[in-house]
């Protein structure tokens, strides 16, 4: 399975798995992704995709923003640093796309500090150069 299953420990020593949070509407995002693949297939430049998964949400009627700035805050600094979000769906997803040969550490190490610095809990990272796309698809909880 392409999902990271990852737990979260409560003060109380429980573990919760969190793997479905936001479970519906990642599958949207997903399910709009695997239809633009369908479409262009592999080997497009990103800024496509980006018009194109742009296009899909729309036309489902989900709601998002693309190109969000995410400013960083360091002891009561504000850095406008120029760092964008490819996008946030209904305020609950950081959507983060590449059209690249393989997903390399660095791109998910971005799309964590992404998470850290927005508060949002929940990121997908979507490669769209893959012939299958499932394989393309990192899902990541904070």
């Amino acid at each position: 399975m392409y999902w990271e299953e990852q737990c979260m420990e409560h003060e109380s020593g429980v573990r919760e798995e969190t793997h479905l949070l936001h479970s519906e509407l990642t599958g949207q995002i997903i399910a709009a992704a695997v239809e633009v693949h369908r479409e262009l297939g592999p080997g497009l430049l990103e800024s496509a995709y980006h018009a194109c998964m742009c296009r899909e949400l729309s036309l489902r009627r989900i709601p998002f923003q693309k190109e969000v700035d995410l400013p960083v805050d360091y002891k009561g600094l504000h850095l406008a640093c120029g760092y964008r979000m490819d996008m946030l769906v209904a305020g609950k997803v950081i959507v983060e796309l590449k059209s690249v040969e393989k997903i390399l550490p660095i791109y998910q190490a971005q799309l964590l500090s992404y998470l850290r610095l927005s508060g949002v809990r929940i990121g997908l990272l979507i490669n769209f150069n893959v012939r299958v796309l499932r394989q393309g698809i990192v899902r990541r909880i904070l």
